[in-house]
């Protein structure tokens, strides 16, 4: 696809990618390399998030890009619960150099179907409103759930990937409501960055791969990574 561009494009799109890990360019499709580098140019112009749905047959397709925190997924995914979203794929890749934006994309449906125009208006307001410290996302999901119950059967487990390069946390658990915000609010609590995501789910079970950075954006050494692959297990336990 990128046989295509003009010479200055394929030289901005090479610089674009040295902030994202090593294994972007060999693993992305050039489709989505573009889609990023597109997204990145409407944040610098707007300089505010990105956030869209858009229908793919019978689910929702939500694209989010802003600069990475560690308080984002939390907020996203908190919002999803309390809308009654139900998540089905998800892709996430960020930068790991300034000016560490993250590209998001998640397909959602809800009662089995895609959003309807209104209540995906009311999503992206909730995300943006969440953003901006507007919309108390812990609030509004208290109405629903018991937050400080904890999930049942969790897993996890540390390792440094050797082909990625990166630190990675799994995480898996039976399927329960407000699973995927309890499991980002406990990343958030240990001030970890989420840089790339795998999710699987299979057979009534949950299984997410986060690729992360520690605290001030550094990598994590493999002694601290069990710790806190063992402290997001606790939290999620409830204990």
């Amino acid at each position: 696809m990128t046989s295509g561009l003009k010479s200055s494009t394929l030289e901005l799109l090479k610089r674009f990618n040295r902030a994202f890990p090593q294994f972007y360019e060999q693993f992305v499709s050039s489709e989505i390399q573009l889609q990023n580098l597109r997204l990145a140019y409407r944040l610098y112009k707007t300089k505010r998030a990105v956030i869209e749905i858009k229908s793919e047959g019978s689910k929702s397709a939500l694209h989010f890009a802003y600069r990475n925190q560690s308080f984002l997924l939390s907020d996203i995914f908190g919002v999803l619960a309390a809308y009654g979203l139900t998540i089905h794929g998800l892709s996430l890749y960020g930068q790991i150099q300034p000016p560490m934006l993250v590209f998001i994309k998640l397909l959602v449906s809800r009662g089995s179907k895609a959003l309807t125009e209104k209540t995906a208006e009311n999503v992206c307001r909730a995300i943006r409103e969440a953003l901006g410290n507007r919309f108390e996302v812990e609030e509004m999901l208290a109405v629903e759930f018991n937050l400080n119950a904890g999930l049942e059967q969790v897993q996890t487990e540390f390792y440094v990937d050797p082909v990625f390069h990166l630190p990675a946390l799994v995480i898996e658990a039976d399927n329960q409501p407000g699973l995927f915000y309890k499991v980002m609010y406990a990343i958030w609590q240990e001030d970890l960055l989420v840089v790339n995501a795998n999710l699987l789910v299979w057979r009534g079970r949950t299984r997410l791969i986060l690729y992360l950075l520690g605290p001030n954006e550094s990598l994590i050494p493999e002694y601290l990574g069990n710790k806190i692959a063992e402290g997001v297990r606790q939290r999620l336990l409830g204990q």
